[in-house]
């Protein structure tokens, strides 16, 4: 659910990117400016220009966009006074937001940098819309809030990951002090009749606490308190799914979502923010897809957000997933195409249609083969793969920044150890396809060798 240069909340940010490298040679430092400002980098630098450039984008608030329609739509179904909403939140955040602020433990393999972009030891582009979660938690002045945020995470090369995508999650508090004699259940459920009926179908096996598999918090939280806060929250995503989903069914007629009935089903889940925890899949043209992790929030959030009186509950949705399926979307990085024959297809909340393939064009693959860096092995003397300086994430990344857009998918279709030496061989396949136009084989050989290249120098591999 999916925290100095603080959460800032409110204002307007320079839209300009630029990564200055200083000549090492002087006595000035490098600097990194972003949004406005400067970063001085060092050895946990790892965020390349090419990343940087998707700053001013903003998918989510371009108007007429897929993603900026889903979020208008879920929008919608949490409306003011009671939920206020965020959606130009600056995307760098300092490391206490991203992580220590929601109790990731400082071995999480979210921290490292294979898997976060780090402007320096102390700034990272945030990697979950929950980075700005304490600050809200702080400040906010009406019960419930959602956020939409770009985020930023190094990851795999394929139809469904792209190192900036975008997030959206709510919560809705109730504050024990400010309830007749505490009691938040009653007023949950007073509430709760106040939200709309549905006539989806609710799959809900389980019961709302499980001491194993769903616990309750229960230093913190009465079991009746929780009973209602879960009623309340499942009502409320019921309603966004029915709302959203309603909508494209009204696209579909003609096709097998039309003449099925919407259903929804709760599925116990783990998510460290949330106990209990649940995952809201949906049925949809003959499948089960999970659409969104929620729960009750960790009252140790609150507590570190100075609001230890507060209790309620969080979910939170990735918009391009939701978006993919809605439109019947078949790659991510359609999504940030400027193409009119993409763009042009969507106009507003009230007209969620299929998106129609304007072309497609051939894929050119091309293999990489390299052994790993070697290093003496004191305990043999010997030559031994050193595969703990390999992450294929950065792999993905020297990929990403080669090809850009121009790659579709990334996959390893080779691994073995040399029986003599131990040292690694891998080999990965890269898919060269344009979403735009025909991609001619010299282009993409030209590509595939400054992949090569670019691994010798940042990787120190030896080809194959």
């Amino acid at each position: 659910m999916d925290g100095p240069g603080g959460a800032r909340i409110s204002g307007k940010h320079h839209d300009r990117v630029l990564f200055m490298a200083c000549n090492r040679a002087t006595t000035t430092p490098p600097t990194i400016s972003a949004n406005g400002n400067s970063y001085p980098p060092d050895s946990w630098t790892n965020v390349p220009p090419s990343i940087l450039s998707y700053l001013p984008r903003k998918l989510h608030l371009q108007p007429s966009h897929p993603v900026s329609i889903t979020r208008e739509v879920i929008e919608s179904c949490f409306p003011p006074p009671t939920y206020t909403h965020y959606n130009d939140l600056d995307p760098i955040v300092s490391v206490y937001e991203n992580f220590d602020s929601l109790n990731f433990p400082p071995d999480h393999p979210g921290r490292n940098r294979t898997d976060t972009y780090y402007l320096n030891k102390d700034t990272v582009l945030r990697t979950h819309s929950s980075a700005h979660e304490a600050e809200i938690f702080r400040h906010n002045k009406s019960a419930g809030y959602t956020i939409s945020a770009d985020v930023y995470r190094r990851d795999a090369i394929d139809r469904s990951h792209y190192p900036v995508f975008h997030q959206m999650e709510g919560a809705r508090m109730w504050d024990r002090r400010k309830v007749e004699g505490g009691d938040v259940a009653r007023v949950a459920r007073e509430q709760l009749t106040q939200l709309e009926e549905h006539d989806l179908e609710v799959e809900d096996p389980n019961p709302t606490i499980h001491p194993e598999r769903n616990p309750l918090q229960a230093e913190h939280h009465r079991v009746e308190e929780v009973e209602a806060i879960a009623a309340h929250l499942k009502r409320s995503l019921e309603l966004m799914v029915n709302e959203l989903f309603s909508r494209a069914k009204r696209r579909a007629t003609g096709d097998a979502a039309a003449d099925e009935p919407l259903k929804v089903r709760w599925v116990e889940a783990y998510f460290p923010f949330t106990s209990p925890s649940w995952e809201l899949e949906v049925f949809w043209q003959g499948d089960w897809l999970e659409i969104l992790g929620c729960g009750i929030t960790k009252q140790d959030i609150l507590i570190n957000a100075n609001v230890p009186n507060q209790l309620g509950w969080a979910f939170g949705v990735g918009l391009e997933r939701l978006a993919m399926i809605l439109f019947s979307i078949p790659d991510i990085r359609l999504f940030w195409s400027k193409d009119p024959r993409f763009l042009g297809q969507f106009s507003t909340a009230d007209d969620i249609k299929p998106f129609v393939p304007f072309s497609k064009h051939p894929a050119c693959y091309k293999d990489v083969s390299f052994w790993l860096r070697s290093s003496s092995s004191a305990a043999g003397g010997g030559l031994r793969s050193n595969s703990q300086d390999f992450h294929e994430n950065d792999m993905m990344e020297i990929v990403r920044d080669v090809g850009g857009d121009l790659v579709e998918d990334v996959k390893m279709i080779d691994e073995f150890a040399h029986p003599v030496s131990g040292r690694k061989s891998i080999c990965y396949r890269i898919n060269y396809r344009s979403l735009e136009r025909t991609l001619k084989n010299e282009e993409a050989d030209r590509l595939h060798e400054g992949v090569r290249t670019r691994l010798v120098e940042k990787l120190g591999v030896e080809l194959r």
